[in-house]
């Protein structure tokens, strides 16, 4: 089966390699450099507790589907390219922003979460100033999302795979109502199936329901002797993780369409916020700052399944896509096979 994937980013990179495992021939179109998208923005969270509070059931699923998967899969991925993609499952710390909001938390707490107070709290995180205390979250972790991105690159070129930069897919071609062919600036590109992977971007390829919605994220290089935090810290609206001797705050939420113009009000937010949880940062020098466009649809749910004949969506993962990534690279290679039924809540047909 020949297929064409449109967008590199980490679902696009994910399910390419699982479809190459399958002796598909797999061909990457890529509007820009492989993860340099929301896959490069991202922080690499992979939050379970912190982002699904409120999420819908067959959401919370695959999240925690993806959450037993990723061991595994960053062995398998890292024996196959040679590139290390930094998991630690180091916890998370999230914060009550006071007593009443503690009393909240306690609700949560069980096997899996444990409720601190503020002392115990400041001796996981001694970084932190005043504090109620909050949940603390042992098996949460992280990944370095930049180097999980360049491992998928490698393990798919290393299977065989063709990775086309600075090659967008423009426009789906069509024949008796079916998806044939992808059309990029220099060449037509004929399929037996084509995938829509392109994140933010995958609305510009016909009616798919995707909207960008930008995210502005900092990173804060410590001063000599001090030390990171060793878990991920949520709190007064941000999260805080450690990163190569650096630590990303994030992020940002507009709806701005397709700018990720950098802004001082954005920064100083994040800045602030990060401080006000954990002020020895203010002797922190900002060491970068960077924004992304995270892909969601109308209902924040993802779009994973069949959209028309021959043609396929992965997108609108919104602030989840690094965590979900295993489970996604598994579950479209198998739909796409025609291996696997899609989950009714995640139909990119749902819309119409």
């Amino acid at each position: 089966m020949n297929i064409v994937i449109i967008g590199a980013g980490v679902a696009g990179l994910g399910i390419g390699w699982r479809l190459l495992q399958q002796g598909c021939g797999v061909t990457i179109l890529e509007r820009f450099q492989p993860g340099t998208g929301a896959s490069w923005a991202a922080a690499g969270m992979l939050a379970v507790t912190a982002e699904l509070e409120d999420a819908a059931e067959p959401e919370r699923a695959l999240a925690m589907r993806a959450s037993a998967l990723w061991p595994g899969f960053a062995a398998e991925l890292e024996e196959a390219s040679g590139r290390a993609v930094f998991l630690a499952s180091d916890g998370a710390l999230l914060l009550a922003a006071d007593a009443a909001e503690l009393e909240v938390m306690a609700g949560r707490a069980g096997e899996d979460l444990k409720l601190v107070g503020a002392e115990e709290a400041r001796t996981l995180v001694p970084l932190l100033g005043e504090t109620a205390g909050g949940l603390w979250s042992p098996r949460e972790a992280h990944v370095d999302n930049r180097a999980l991105a360049e491992a998928l690159a490698i393990a798919v070129l290393k299977a065989g795979g063709v990775i086309l930069p600075n090659e967008p897919g423009v426009r789906i071609e069509w024949q008796g109502g079916r998806a044939v062919g992808v059309l990029s600036p220099y060449r037509r590109y004929d399929a037996d199936t084509i995938l829509v992977a392109a994140g933010a971007w995958s609305g510009l390829l016909g009616d798919i329901p995707v909207a960008p919605v930008k995210g502005e994220v900092i990173a804060l290089q410590p001063p000599p002797a001090a030390k990171l935090p060793g878990p991920v810290v949520w709190g007064e609206g941000v999260y805080c993780v450690p990163r190569h001797g650096r630590l990303l705050v994030g992020a940002t939420v507009e709806e701005a369409g397709f700018d990720t113009s950098l802004t001082e009000q954005g920064r100083d937010k994040l800045r602030g916020a990060a401080e006000a949880l954990m002020p020895g940062l203010k002797a922190w020098d900002l060491a970068d700052h960077w924004a992304g466009l995270r892909p969601k649809s109308p209902d924040g749910l993802p779009l994973l399944g069949q959209f028309a004949d021959g043609l396929y969506v992965a997108s609108g993962q919104y602030r989840n896509g690094i965590l979900f990534t295993p489970a996604i690279a598994d579950e479209m290679a198998a739909l796409m096979l025609g291996k696997a039924k899609v989950i009714p809540e995640f139909d990119p047909r749902r819309f119409a």
